[in-house]
């Protein structure tokens, strides 16, 4: 019978990716072809809208500029989403520790989310200076709220049972938080580590139109700028690409991390 079972899982496994892997890749060639047959039929010209063969082109002629580009963006990222990981994860277990201070401060935490990073990038420069240092903060003001809001919410929701239960064998409150309130919080956390690590890259695209890194060195978001200006279309639409293909990236490891965590935290989800 185990002999009938492990023949079977090859298959499934088979169809399990294809299942995964057919409906984005069909819709992505549609997508092309689509763009492709609107570019031939009206004529558009590449400095308005270029073809998918004009793209292509100019990431080949480009290439390196492109990878080098966005291993700057990508440090910047990665910088800001741990840091966030680790600021929002240290925000949210104070909040969790009383709901006097979780009212009073909360609304502030709010404050990143709500003020315009365009406002307050000049300042940024202006403190820090221009570098990847100066892009990494922006990364980090950007992708820290989801890290705090999602892991105040997980470590404030355990069920009253399980707070009597730990009441009723005296568990200290660093026994509550560390064995009960953060296994609870860890689905949640990694649901905002989800959130934040796409967050992490738009604020470093968006850190680089301000900050960048000085003449020698550009990241996705200065080449964007420039490419716009110069109207190099082709070449500003490869590095749109790029920067998509980061943050796919980005969330493509997080989520694969989360899954690894969720089955040692809670298996079912």
């Amino acid at each position: 019978m185990s002999q009938v079972t492990d023949s079977r899982r090859p298959s499934s496994r088979w169809l399990h990716w294809t299942k995964v892997i057919l409906p984005p890749s069909g819709t992505l060639l549609l997508v092309v072809g689509a763009w492709h047959g609107l570019v031939q039929i009206l004529g558009l010209q590449p400095y308005i809208l270029p073809g998918p063969g004009h793209v292509a082109a100019a990431i080949g002629k480009h290439f390196d500029s492109l990878l080098h580009a966005a291993t700057l963006t990508a440090q910047a990222a990665i910088g800001g989403f741990l840091l966030s990981l680790v600021v929002g994860f240290t925000i949210a277990v104070f909040f969790s520790q009383s709901e006097w201070i979780e009212r009073s401060l909360y609304p502030y935490a709010i404050f990143l989310q709500t003020v315009p990073i365009v406002a307050i990038a000049p300042l940024i420069v202006l403190w820090i200076g221009y570098g990847l240092v100066g892009v990494t903060v922006v990364s980090f003001i950007i992708s820290l709220f989801p890290i705090i809001a999602n892991t105040t919410a997980g470590l404030t929701s355990v069920s009253t049972p399980l707070r009597d239960l730990f009441a009723l064998h005296n568990a200290s409150r660093w026994q509550r938080l560390w064995k009960l309130q953060v296994p609870h919080a860890v689905p949640a956390m990694l649901t905002g580590a989800r959130i934040s690590c796409g967050l992490s890259v738009i604020g470093a695209i968006v850190g680089e139109f301000f900050t960048g890194y000085g003449t020698q060195d550009h990241g996705l978001g200065y080449l964007i700028t420039i490419t716009n200006s110069q109207t190099k279309t082709p070449y500003l639409f490869a590095t749109v690409l790029f920067s998509t293909g980061l943050g796919l990236l980005f969330f493509g490891v997080v989520s694969g991390l989360s899954r690894l965590a969720l089955r040692r935290w809670a298996p079912g989800q």
